[in-house]
């Protein structure tokens, strides 16, 4: 199966979709996470009060990260193309889902996506679990194998993966994880490309 075969697609959203502007070292200062935990993980584990207030931190501090979203290179392009295709597009984000739509509708790209086909952290396991592509391969009808997985960092892929999905590591100059990847595009200008 080529590329331009497949009709779904899912993406993941900061530095994929966004220019990457999270200071993770600065999360886990503030949250008191070692540097080399999972932030996601590590408030999973926490008992449920303190979990509940470094996960409103960790909500707000990305509500400002949200809102003042910028798309990354060719990212906008991209999209709109694949919807003016009749592409099914759907994010598989680690942030909040509600976050999710403030970035999508700062960047300009809200209108192609439906907003069930929109999965944050509150839907779904995080990446690298593949429940949430499962959940949208079953809601839009087709075998994980009929989807690809758009990202940039390495859950991205490992998710894709343990679904059954193809993927794409995108905005990353080099494959640190060629193992995970079916295809690479150092930009959303150059994933375009492979599509002609």
């Amino acid at each position: 199966m080529t590329l331009k075969n497949i009709k779904h697609w899912v993406f993941d959203m900061d530095g994929t979709l966004t220019v990457a502007v999270h200071d993770f070292k600065l999360i886990h200062r503030e949250l008191c996470i070692a540097d080399d935990e999972d932030i996601l993980t590590h408030l999973a584990g926490l008992p449920p009060a303190e979990s509940a207030e470094k996960h409103a931190w960790l909500l707000e501090h990305e509500r400002e990260l949200a809102l003042a979203s910028t798309p990354a290179p060719g990212a906008v392009e991209l999209v709109l193309d694949l919807h003016e295709r009749g592409v099914r597009l759907g994010v598989l984000t680690r942030n909040a889902q509600e976050l999710a739509r403030i970035t999508l509708k700062a960047i300009g790209l809200e209108q192609c996506f439906a907003a069930q086909d929109v999965l944050g952290r509150d839907n779904a396991a995080h990446k690298p679990d593949p429940d949430g592509l499962l959940q949208l391969a079953n809601a839009w009808g087709v075998t994980p194998a009929q989807m690809v997985m758009v990202g940039d960092f390495r859950f991205d892929l490992e998710c894709g993966r343990a679904a059954g999905a193809r993927t794409v590591l995108v905005n990353v100059p080099q494959n640190p994880w060629p193992e995970l990847t079916d295809w690479h595009a150092k930009d959303c200008f150059e994933l375009r490309r492979l599509l002609a």
